[in-house]
């Protein structure tokens, strides 16, 4: 579990560090300039996500896993919320209308994506990774906005965009659920039941 909430924890800080910092992180590019502070900061964020893979699978048979609330009622809930955050991430760099109504759509989408989990994963190892990640995306919007002050919504023009961003993230969310048991060991569904409505 100590690799788990390590990972967490480095994850968090590196993302928080030029929102909640952002004159540091300036001093911290004069001194060390923008190539090396942006490969410093990649090689953080790599180590943050292996030890959290790692990390998870280590408490997983640590035995960490225990039920502390009952979530069978959420399981079609969190389909739902996690399709969306899909689509918030494929709409945070598009000039879509999404981002006219959402100011962070991919830090709303990482909200949506730790309640999503948490609805369905009642044991310590996830209150850890999805309460964490649900810690750090909120600080986060609320930094970030402070930071950036009034928000000036993007330009939009046609509904071509949002069509593109939809359809891509349900490819991406297909993909998703036929992947997460190769790099979580959980299946996310039960893919025999839909293969057998077919």
């Amino acid at each position: 579990m100590t690799m788990l909430i390590f990972g967490v924890l480095l994850w968090s800080v590196v993302h928080l560090f030029p929102i909640l910092l952002p004159t540091v992180r300036a001093g911290l590019v004069d001194r060390m300039g923008e190539g090396p502070y942006k490969g410093l900061f990649t090689l953080l964020i790599v180590l943050s996500l292996v030890l959290i893979v790692f990390g998870w699978r280590a408490a997983g048979e640590a035995g960490y896993i225990g039920d502390i609330y009952d979530e069978d009622w959420t399981r079609h809930l969190t389909h739902l919320l996690l399709l969306f955050s899909i689509i918030l991430f494929g709409a945070a760099k598009a000039p879509s209308r999404i981002r006219r109504i959402i100011r962070n759509p991919m830090l709303t989408g990482m909200v949506l994506w730790s309640v999503g989990h948490l609805l369905v994963n009642n044991d310590q190892r996830s209150l850890v990774l999805f309460g964490g990640m649900l810690i750090w995306a909120v600080i986060s919007i609320l930094g970030s906005n402070r930071r950036d002050g009034v928000y000036v919504p993007p330009a939009v023009k046609s509904w071509g965009t949002e069509i593109r961003i939809v359809l891509i993230s349900c490819v991406v969310y297909g993909v998703l659920i036929v992947a997460h048991p190769y790099f979580t060991g959980m299946e996310a569904m039960d893919l025999s039941a839909v293969w057998e409505l077919f």
